[in-house]
Formats: structure tokens, sequence, C-alpha cells
């Protein structure tokens, strides 16, 4: 397997639009910050066809470093939404001035339920975690992620 990592550096030309996100994990850190991770289904390119969309996809990890300021909304209730991988509309990068530093100020928002992600955090490090593959959905199937349950 070829590994595919992305950084910062290519935040500008980066779309997390329609990204379904799996898994949350909080990793504690040093100072009261830490690491947010997502388990999200990348995709990695849009590709048109008669019909509308086919999608390549990858599963890959989403690791934001040193966050700190977690808020968290997310409202399957509302509009009584199916259980399952909600979906990211866009990914938001702000400079912000905190009480005692400045802060890069992050905002995940989400398209399917309502909902957002806001933080502080330094940045990011995404990694593939497999081989891109050619998908008629945006969404991966569990044998596609490597889980088989």
């Amino acid at each position: 397997m070829i590994e595919h990592v992305w950084t910062d550096a290519q935040f500008d030309a980066m779309s997390w639009h329609d990204n379904h996100v799996h898994a949350l994990r909080l990793v504690a850190g040093e100072h009261g910050a830490g690491d947010l991770v997502l388990d999200i289904d990348h995709i990695v390119e849009w590709i048109p066809d008669a019909s509308g969309f086919r999608f390549r996809v990858v599963p890959a990890w989403l690791t934001f470093r040193n966050v700190a300021n977690l808020r968290l909304h997310l409202d399957f209730a509302t509009p009584t939404a199916a259980f399952g991988p909600f979906s990211i509309e866009d990914v938001e990068r702000n400079g912000a001035t905190r009480e005692r530093h400045a802060a890069l100020a992050w905002r995940i928002v989400f398209n399917w339920p309502d909902g957002d992600l806001a933080f502080d955090s330094t940045g990011f490090v995404q990694r593939a975690r497999g081989v891109p593959v050619v998908n008629d959905a945006q969404v991966l199937r569990p044998e596609q992620r490597g889980h088989h349950d």
C-alpha cells in the first residue's frame, strides 16, 4: 500500500464535502490539550458520468493536533435521522484571539444530520488507510473500509 498523507500545507486545496465520519476519538495529550481523530471516508475525486457522479474514496484518519476548547453538536433526534455515519459539509479554519494566546479556530460543519464540531488546534494530518476505490456511493461499505463486522 502506498501511504498518502495530507497536512495543513494542502488545506486550501482540500475538500471534505460529503465525507462520512464513522468514528470520533479523543486522545489526551499534555497540558490539557490532545488529539481529535476522525475516522472518515475521504472522497479523493468526484468522477462525472452520465447519471451524475461516481466517487474515488479512501478510508482515512483525520487527526487534529493539540486540540482545546472542543464543542460538539450533533442532532439525530430533530430530523429523526437514522443512526449511522454523519456527513461533513465543510471544514473552516480561522485565526482567533484567546485570552492568553492566538489560536487557529476550526469548525467542521455537518450536512447530515445537523451539527458541527468547533475547537482550537495547531493543525492536522490526514492519513489514508488503504487504496482508493471507485464507488457509486460517497460512503464505503464495511468490507471496503477493512471492517468485517
